[in-house]
């Protein structure tokens, strides 16, 4: 994988769980018991505060101001799958090798918990290896020249020492958790290079890649792990030249999802959506040269972007154009050149909390949920990746990343079956996204000021007000219970 355009150096930060004694245990049922209360979160650039909940503000029959934000919940969009990050086969080695039981339990309750945890909903795995393996490995490996179209050799055991138990320790803790896969490279033997690092898909391998992929499901949830999504190929337009990657152009995708794979999983009992692309925002018609192949588009479900190049309204762009299709965020990362929380914090937010899901997307997840302290392991690949977190490889102790709170602000307010909901952006440096959670009918707003200034506000939602300020750079979530739900519901724009 790449990294986006770098920015600065990252810092140590700890929550403490602070929130557990500002919320209590009854979780956000307890912030938001009156409609006219509102209970802001809010996190500065300067560290100072970190998802700190701040005093409760009021709804009021004012006027607003004339820097207003206005929430409109019968206008309604997507419904949310979650926010989350991948557990690679680092993430996961770190967890299980580099920490006590009790150090890993209770960072899994803090990732995938509720609040006062962040409520992660959705992951990725990889299928086979990626940079963050501590080898190179496919499912069905065989000595060189040798093949096995049969695929007699398929085996999940490399994900079964430190993956899947991590992954089931989330699914106990989030039940909603949903679990998406993709591979970086098919087995080398199906491959033009005769190895996992380059080359193509060989024209002869694609039913038998297509029935590696119903091994794979059939594998995972012979463990009691349901498959939600898959891609075809991890960034299929770049050869990493160092750890396993596989060129994958859109009339081969084409081919294989609308021959192949698409037929292997209409004949599965359980429904296991196809996405298409998984890479970057900057080359929009690669997802729209497979969408226009009517065999291939009968199978895609949606379409997944990576945050290395480009913006994220192109999602809306291709969406309008299908509206049949979902819109999912897969990856992104930092890294030791991007963490000045001044400039990375606001960027994440803008770009992947707020712009991603106001481009219709259902998810955002990061890349690696953890690394250690020298942003590994890795085998080949990014250098200096920035994990959710960071794991102490001697002691255990964990660090919060910006990631983990840019995520946060979002991710412990916005539930599994939430919709995205109307509201004012881009007023002034004001940027936001609103939703309106499905089970209670509270309300999450998020605002990111993005000037350089200082910006004092107004929001109104059904006929009432409040005022709120935002320090430049920061963001704010604000959570209030909406008088129930929506009586009049205007069509998906």
């Amino acid at each position: 994988m790449m990294k986006y355009p770098k920015l600065g150096k990252h810092a140590w930060t700890s929550v403490a769980m602070v929130l557990i004694g500002m919320i209590g245990t009854q979780g956000l049922a307890a912030t938001t018991a009156a409609a006219s209360t509102v209970r802001p979160w809010v996190t500065l650039t300067d560290k100072t505060k970190l998802l700190s909940a701040e005093a409760p503000v009021s709804f009021t029959g004012a006027a607003p101001l004339s820097l207003n934000i206005e929430v409109n919940a019968t206008r309604r969009y997507q419904e949310m799958v979650g926010f989350g990050a991948n557990i690679t086969d680092a993430s996961a080695w770190l967890m299980q090798h580099r920490m006590s039981a009790d150090q890993r339990q209770r960072l899994m309750q803090e990732l995938f918990g509720a609040a006062p945890g962040l409520g992660f909903s959705f992951t990725r795995l990889t299928i086979g290896a990626s940079d963050f393996s501590l080898s190179h490995y496919s499912l069905d490996d065989v000595p060189a020249g040798q093949t096995d179209f049969a695929l007699e050799n398929f085996s999940i055991a490399p994900m079964e020492a430190e993956v899947l138990p991590v992954l089931k320790q989330a699914m106990l803790i989030n039940p909603h958790l949903k679990v998406m896969a993709s591979p970086w490279s098919a087995p080398a033997w199906m491959k033009t290079s005769g190895s996992l690092i380059g080359g193509e898909l060989k024209t002869d391998a694609y039913d038998a890649y297509a029935r590696y992929f119903g091994k794979f499901a059939d594998a995972i949830e012979a463990q009691g792990i349901p498959l939600y999504a898959v891609t075809v190929q991890n960034e299929p337009h770049y050869l990493p030249p160092d750890y396993p990657g596989m060129r994958f152009d859109s009339p081969g995708r084409a081919r294989f999802i609308g021959e192949n794979l698409g037929p292997v999983f209409a004949k599965r009992a359980k429904h296991i959506r196809i996405l298409e692309w998984d890479h970057n925002w900057d080359e929009p018609q690669a997802p729209l040269e497979v969408l226009s192949n009517a065999k291939a588009r009968g199978y895609v479900a949606g379409v997944a972007w990576h945050c290395y190049k480009g913006d994220p309204s192109v999602q809306s762009g291709i969406r309008n154009g299908y509206p049949d299709k979902d819109v999912y965020f897969t990856e992104c990362s930092g890294g030791e050149g991007n963490a000045k929380w001044e400039e990375t914090f606001p960027w994440n937010m803008r770009n992947l909390v707020i712009g991603a899901t106001r481009n219709w997307a259902k998810s955002v997840l990061m890349w690696n949920l953890a690394l250690d302290e020298n942003y590994g392991p890795h085998k080949g690949g990014c250098p200096d990746c920035r994990g959710i977190v960071i794991i102490n490889s001697k002691t255990g102790e964990v660090t919060r990343n910006l990631d983990y709170y840019a995520l946060a602000h979002a991710s412990r307010f916005v539930r599994v079956g939430a919709h995205r909901i109307d509201s004012t952006t881009g007023v002034d440096g004001l940027e936001t996204v609103a939703f309106e959670n499905a089970d209670d009918h509270s309300i999450a707003l998020i605002v990111l000021n993005s000037a350089p200034a200082a910006r004092r506000f107004s929001v109104r939602a059904q006929g009432q007000t409040f005022v709120y300020g935002l320090q430049p750079g920061s963001a704010a979530t604000f959570v209030w219970n909406a008088s129930g739900p929506s009586t009049k519901v205007l069509p998906k724009q």
